[in-house]
């Protein structure tokens, strides 16, 4: 595919983002700012890796969404990431918290 020799995804970065694309509070802008596709891209690259009845739910469940598109969202959210969510650095995750 194209979007992927254009970006010369490996096959983890393909799975990275299916997978934040299909999360909800994910935005595409997230996307971009960690892989540079576009929302469009992204879009295409899960029409490419998804079967055609499970991307037409997601597309119809994402489009207009407020918490994915960051234009859309609330001006108190103005993070990517949950503060829940596992730091990872170098490649190492850290150890949860509590």
């Amino acid at each position: 595919m194209k979007i992927i020799k254009k970006y010369e995804l490996e096959e983890r970065d393909v799975d990275r983002i299916v997978n934040m694309a299909w999360e909800d509070r994910t935005p595409f802008d997230a996307i971009t700012a960690q892989f540079g596709l576009s929302e469009a891209e992204v879009i295409k690259l899960m029409k490419h890796e998804m079967k055609l009845k499970n991307w037409k739910k997601w597309r119809k469940r994402v489009q207009g969404r407020k918490t994915k598109h960051a234009k859309l969202r609330n001006e108190e959210v103005a993070r990517f990431k949950s503060s829940a969510q596992k730091h990872i650095t170098k490649f190492r995750i850290s150890k949860k918290k509590y």
